[in-house]
C-alpha cells in the first residue's frame, strides 16, 4: 500500500523574467511529470524588440540551464515565443545548440517547436495573433517566411506589459477576425498569453488546428520524452 511514488520525469524550462501562467503550464504535462522553472534576469523594458532580444542573451540561456540541471531533466525548454523567433531561424538553432552545450541532454524552444508542427503538417499558409506591438509582430512573419510559411492575415494587440491578464474574450475575438478560408491553420504566439481553455471551442468553431505557444513548447518536449499529449488540440493528439 505504500508503493511509489510515480517515478518522475523532468522537463527543465527557461522562462522570461515576466512569465506569470506557471499555472496553465502543469495543465499541458501528464501526472508523472515535473516542471523545473528558471528565470532570465529581470529586465526594466516593456514587452518589445528590446525585450526579445535582452531575455534571449546566451549568457542567460547558458546560466538558466544549469541551474535546472541538477533535478536531471530529460529536456531543457526555452519557453518564449519573442525571444527564440526576434533574430531568426539560425538564431533559433542556436539557442538549442547553447542549451546542449550546456548540458541539456535535449533542447527546445517555443518557435523551434512552431517551425516542428508545421513541417509535420505540412503547412504552407497560417494567420496569427499575437499580443506585442507591431514591430516585434513583423518579426514572426520574417521567421515564418524563413520556413516557406505565408502569413495570410495577421492580428496584434499592442501591448508592452500586462499579458497574462488578457481576457480569453478578447483572444478569441482577435483570432475569428485572423482566420482566412485559405489560412491551414491560426497561431497565437507568446507563452504569457492564456489559451488554454479556447482551443479545443476555436477548433471546432473554425475546422482547422488552432496552435498556441505554451502548448507547442510542452508537445515537443513531451514528444522528445516519447510520452502522450495532454490537454487540449485534437491535432497534435493525432501525431505518432
Amino acid at each position: 500500500m505504500f508503493e511509489g511514488p510515480l517515478a518522475q520525469r523532468g522537463i527543465g524550462i527557461i522562462a522570461p523574467f515576466d512569465l506569470a501562467l506557471e499555472r496553465e503550464l502543469w495543465r499541458w504535462v501528464p501526472v508523472e511529470v515535473s516542471l523545473h522553472l528558471a528565470r532570465t534576469p529581470y529586465e526594466p523594458v516593456p514587452v518589445s524588440m528590446e525585450m526579445a532580444q535582452l531575455v534571449s542573451d546566451v549568457r542567460h540561456l547558458a546560466a538558466a540551464t544549469r541551474d535546472v540541471l541538477h533535478v536531471e531533466p530529460e529536456v531543457v525548454a526555452y519557453l518564449c515565443s519573442s525571444g527564440s523567433f526576434v533574430n531568426g531561424v539560425a538564431a533559433e538553432s542556436g539557442l538549442c545548440k547553447v542549451i546542449r552545450d550546456s548540458g541539456a541532454p535535449d533542447a527546445v524552444t517555443t518557435s523551434g517547436a512552431l517551425a516542428e508542427v508545421l513541417k509535420t503538417f505540412g503547412l504552407t499558409k497560417i494567420s496569427v495573433v499575437t499580443p506585442y506591438y507591431a514591430d516585434l509582430t513583423a518579426k514572426l512573419h520574417e521567421f515564418l517566411g524563413e520556413l516557406n510559411v505565408e502569413t495570410v492575415a495577421s492580428e496584434h494587440l499592442g501591448l508592452g506589459g500586462g499579458i497574462w491578464k488578457v481576457s480569453y474574450r478578447t483572444v478569441a475575438e482577435h483570432m475569428l477576425r485572423a482566420d482566412r478560408p485559405d489560412a491551414e491553420a491560426i497561431f497565437v504566439s507568446c507563452t504569457n498569453l492564456p489559451t488554454y481553455d479556447l482551443i479545443e471551442p476555436l477548433e471546432t468553431m473554425l475546422g482547422k488546428p488552432v496552435f498556441t505557444a505554451n502548448q507547442l513548447t510542452m508537445w515537443a518536449c513531451l514528444r522528445r520524452m516519447q510520452l502522450p499529449v495532454v490537454g487540449p488540440g485534437q491535432w497534435l493528439r493525432e501525431i505518432d
